[in-house]
């Protein structure tokens, strides 16, 4: 998988909206990570649903212990921890976007079947069962992925081991061009399926309550979905539709294109703001964040 966060050239001006928005990515992440935990003390340690919440956590907690050393280079202008480190911490980002796609769509996937079979919950017949699977999970992560990514990652070109996230030469090779067309269009696929799913279920909904909506909990329900595949929609799809466009102009020119390059960096920290799910989670479980939005609704309908 080529990094496209690279640009043929350095561009000074996208150094300070990066620096701010990796910032931002850090604290809302960092805040999110603490509050959910509180929550997930209470929670049903069985649901699959909070085991891949869970997963959430860990997957983020994972990316945001990157996030200092990309800051560090955003304003120093110099990596100094060498290439290979600034492979895996490039790698990392795109690792954190698609395990992050991955676990909503677990989540998706589990709550659509509690729809359709009007079931209450899913749940591991044990705790040790949830504790096993994520287990598995992660050990495929750790020991497949995350080395074959990485040892596969920027190394068919030589790149200077102070200037870090510039990898864009891999791009040149046609097997890593045809591996970014083909994952552009499962995550595209995948993600119109679920925003389909999601309106089969939410237009009857709509059209039956009405203006009893905020009042049924099934309604709120089916807005955490629209949430999940919200943050689909504005971070991800972004950053996979501009990539088909930059991996042709990076793939047929050799001259620095800091226009293109500038708007790549932008669309890709993008899919870091997804860190910030947990705190809207936990926010939309909010009995009192609820009964806001109740009263703005009620008060929109008065008008």
């Amino acid at each position: 998988m080529a990094d496209l966060s690279n640009s043929s050239c350095d561009n000074p001006i996208s150094s300070p909206h990066l620096t701010r928005l990796y910032f931002v990515v850090l604290i809302g992440g960092l805040v999110g990570i603490v509050s959910i935990l509180f929550l997930l003390v209470k929670m049903n340690t069985r649901s699959v649903t909070t085991t891949a919440v869970i997963n959430l956590v860990v997957v983020h907690s994972a990316f945001l212990l990157t996030v200092p050393f990309r800051l560090t280079y955003l304003i120093r202008h110099t990596w100094t921890f060498g290439l290979t480190f600034c492979r895996f911490v490039s790698a990392m980002l795109h690792i954190h976007m698609y395990l992050t796609f991955l676990f909503y769509v677990v989540i998706l996937v589990i709550r659509y079947l509690i729809f359709f079979k009007h079931k209450d919950k899913v749940e591991f017949y044990r705790k040790l069962h949830a504790v096993a699977a994520s287990t598995a999970l992660w050990l495929l992560v750790i020991i497949i992925v995350v080395p074959l990514v990485v040892s596969q990652y920027g190394i068919h070109e030589g790149y200077d081991q102070h200037h870090c996230f510039k990898f864009h030469k891999e791009l040149a090779h046609t097997h890593v061009q045809v591996i970014n067309y083909m994952i552009v269009i499962v995550v595209a696929v995948i993600a119109v399926s679920l925003l389909v799913f999601q309106s089969i279920i939410m237009v009857p909904m709509v059209r039956k309550l009405r203006h009893s909506l905020l009042s049924h909990q099934e309604f709120w329900a089916q807005l955490k979905n629209l949430f999940f595949i919200g943050i689909i929609l504005v971070c991800f799809l972004p950053y996979q539709f501009f990539r088909i466009y930059y991996l042709y102009t990076v793939a047929n020119s050799s001259d620095c294109n800091d226009t293109v390059a500038f708007y790549n960096e932008i669309f890709l920290s993008v899919t870091a703001i997804s860190c910030f799910d947990l705190l809207l989670f936990v926010l939309g479980g909010s009995h009192w964040f609820k009964q806001k939005i109740i009263n703005l609704w009620n008060c929109l309908l008065c008008r």
